[in-house]
């Protein structure tokens, strides 16, 4: 028996099938989040922490530990600071001079006093900060990723999540850690950063 429509016919078959979707572009990197927190995230071969990128392959150390602050480094820029602020005093007692060549015009001690507590308040917060568990990854650039968290234990975690990753292609993670900055200003990586606990260099 013919199968046909009525009018000789075959019937219409099914629908074409749509070419198959492209595969998805890669993930976009993680956003730093609000205030200092900050995405770390392995994905692709790739160590996210914000919008930085570090390729796996160029990682030469993983290593969590507690940094300590230098205190030679944070006795220098106190002593720095105050004589900076020696130096304004003195230019202000010599315009006064100026302005009263007579001997009118006085010395100002309470103004020494307040320019070394201004110049000092920074200065003594570094030399009496506590020690801080920071996690370091440095890339063979010399560039050194700096984060933080307030278990030690969690970074060695991530350190060896991230240790772990190198050797694994298939290894991908997430974790959110706090941006460490010994500028308090710069960007997510110090390319001048510092091993083991002696203190970075700015």
């Amino acid at each position: 028996m013919n199968d046909t429509n009525g009018y000789g016919a075959p019937p219409p078959g099914p629908p074409p099938v749509p070419p198959s979707a492209p595969p998805p572009p890669p993930s976009a990197p993680p956003s730093g989040g609000t205030g200092d927190a900050l995405v770390l995230r392995v994905s692709r071969r790739m160590l996210w922490a914000g919008s930085a990128a570090f390729p796996l392959h160029n990682i030469t150390m993983v290593d969590a530990f507690m940094f300590r602050p230098s205190r030679l480094a944070a006795l220098v820029r106190c002593l720095k600071w105050l004589f900076g602020a020696l130096l304004v005093y003195l230019a202000y007692v010599a315009l006064n001079a100026m302005d009263h060549p007579g001997g009118g015009g006085a010395d100002n001690p309470a103004l020494l006093v307040v320019l070394c507590v201004a110049a000092l308040v920074v200065p003594v917060k570094d030399l009496f900060a506590p020690p801080k568990p920071v996690l370091s990854v440095q890339v063979a650039s010399g560039t050194a990723l700096v984060v933080t968290l307030p278990s030690l234990g969690e970074l060695q975690q991530i350190a060896g999540r991230i240790a772990y990753a190198i050797d694994n292609p298939e290894a991908e993670f997430t974790a959110v850690v706090h941006q460490y900055n010994t500028n308090n200003y710069g960007p997510v990586a110090n390319v001048n950063g510092g091993q083991g606990n002696t203190g970075f260099k700015l």
